[in-house]
């Protein structure tokens, strides 16, 4: 259980090649990663069209899409008047925007901006293959954009939408796998206020079990790689004791490796967020910001 099972699928011991480590694929744009596992991201520019879906009280409803070289992302957003902070949040494995709905409204209610992705492969609106480390490992050793990274990019252009339309700080945050992209995201790039992790973990260095490539490419996608990257901005993670998928010891691992400022919430609970958990995050924000929580 501690390689999560998408480790174990990739079976690298004939593909522990040298080289491989950096892609250019336009001007300004592309990926390296050291011997170490750090990666470097200079994502695709995207551009951004949003259409109003909804207007319920002080609430507006966008759909967002954003045009991107390696394909179309496509993303909800409920935003008061004038927000005071923004959160960008991929979902679980599986999980649509849509879903997020109710939450979306809830946090725009409390006066943030709250934009939900659909992550590549998730099933939703934007096309991908579900999560594979191996595929993106065969892509990683061609030189070709990784899904894995796309998906950590495609955060960083929501952070950029929404700073555009207003000048908040504004967090990553994700659930279970999400919260792998939403620490990477965080942790490469600075423009994020933090980090918010629901159910999630690291993979516990398990990449440092290979070799050449395959050990790069692994800490790669590893959000404790380069967790120090973090120091000076919040980390909040919340995991349920009780939770059947990821265990809670996973998420006291990665919490381990984050710097300071940090605080972990155990919560009454499964696996993924409940009311609880985002009342505890509103009611933190509240604290900070002033707001209603």
């Amino acid at each position: 259980m501690r390689s999560f099972a998408v480790l174990s699928c990739l079976c690298l011991a004939a593909l522990l090649i040298a080289g491989c480590s950096e892609n250019r694929s336009g001007p300004g744009e592309g990926f390296s990663v050291d011997e170490s596992g750090n990666l470097t991201l200079r994502c695709p520019s995207c551009t951004f069209n949003e259409t109003l879906m909804e207007r319920s009280g002080n609430v507006s409803f966008y759909h967002v899409i954003f045009a991107c070289r390696q394909g179309d992302v496509y993303a909800l957003a409920a935003v008061p008047p004038a927000p005071v902070a923004g959160f960008v949040v991929a979902p679980g494995a599986g999980v649509k925007k849509e879903g997020y709905l109710p939450v979306a409204r809830q946090y725009a209610e409390n006066g943030y901006a709250f934009l939900v992705l659909d992550v590549r492969g998730n099933g939703g609106e934007t096309p991908g293959y579900p999560l594979d480390l191996a595929r993106d490992f065969e892509k990683f050793r061609a030189g070709a954009w990784p899904q894995y990274y796309l998906s950590v990019c495609d955060m960083s252009s929501a952070r950029r939408y929404l700073q555009e339309r207003y000048p908040i700080p504004v967090y990553a945050m994700g659930e279970s796998n999400g919260g792998r992209y939403a620490a990477i995201a965080a942790e490469t790039d600075p423009a994020f206020a933090g980090f918010i992790g629901i159910s999630t973990s690291g993979f516990s260095g398990s990449g440092n079990s290979y070799t050449g490539d395959a050990r790069r490419f692994l800490l790669s996608v590893d959000p404790v790689t380069r967790a120090d990257l973090l120091s000076s901005r919040t980390s909040w993670i919340f995991h349920a004791p009780a939770d059947p998928v990821i265990p809670f010891s996973y998420s006291e691992e990665l919490f381990a490796a984050l710097p300071e400022p940090k605080v972990f919430f155990p919560f009454n609970g499964t696996h993924g967020s409940n009311a609880a958990v985002h009342e505890m995050i509103m009611g933190k924000c509240a604290q900070i910001y002033g707001t209603a929580g």
